[in-house]
């Protein structure tokens, strides 16, 4: 039997999001269960796909047994027009097999994004990716405003889950609101899902 982990799954275009990606994986360790960081490739503009089996650098690419074995996931995106990344919706599109089986029903899940700009659609991107984990029945774990990161932030921050403001050279770092709830989640997770986890008699 393998250790129950989290499944830290995330696609990055200029770094943020695996940035966050890091933060809420130390999150997880701190509520005692093991993170496993995943990406996912691009979506390739050619007939094929050609991107390389292993990525250059960062997290390895995820695979559906990675999804079907978790104790609970936090996925991450950056915001493309208010929605998930390409990359993210194709590698979602790819589960219906662990739909179909129940694979992922009664996990605790969480998703965290990352903008250019303030209102560029940090909430409606986290909302889209809510939709398929509700379909594949998992439990939809947001960021209390007993976090009071909440409250404090003047960057990222959200209800829906950790979020990040980049800037418009999407350089600018995560500051310390944004990292504290990108912690935030990855403890709730890993209490989640060792709460789940219990035998009830």
């Amino acid at each position: 039997m393998t250790t129950p982990y989290i499944l830290v799954l995330y696609y990055s275009r200029h770094g943020a999001t695996a940035d966050m990606a890091r933060h809420i994986a130390r999150g997880v360790e701190q509520g005692g269960l093991e993170a496993r960081v995943r990406t996912v490739p691009a979506v390739s503009n050619e007939c094929e796909a050609v991107a390389p089996e292993v990525p250059a650098e960062g997290a390895v690419y995820a695979s559906l047994d990675d999804l079907k074995n978790c104790a609970g996931l936090a996925l991450g995106s950056p915001t493309r027009f208010g929605n998930m990344a390409a990359a993210m919706k194709y590698f979602l599109d790819g589960t219906s097999n662990l739909w179909m089986t129940g694979e992922l029903v009664n996990k605790p899940a969480g998703v965290f994004t990352s903008t250019s700009s303030l209102h560029g659609g940090q909430e409606s991107t986290l909302l889209s990716m809510m939709l398929p984990l509700l379909h594949h029945g998992m439990l939809i774990c947001g960021l209390p405003y007993s976090e009071p990161a909440l409250i404090n932030t003047q960057a990222g921050g959200t209800p829906y889950g950790p979020s990040h403001v980049a800037g418009a050279d999407s350089k600018r770092p995560l500051d310390e609101n944004e990292i504290s709830l990108c912690l935030a989640l990855g403890k709730r997770l890993a209490q989640f899902a060792q709460q789940l986890e219990t035998p009830r008699g």
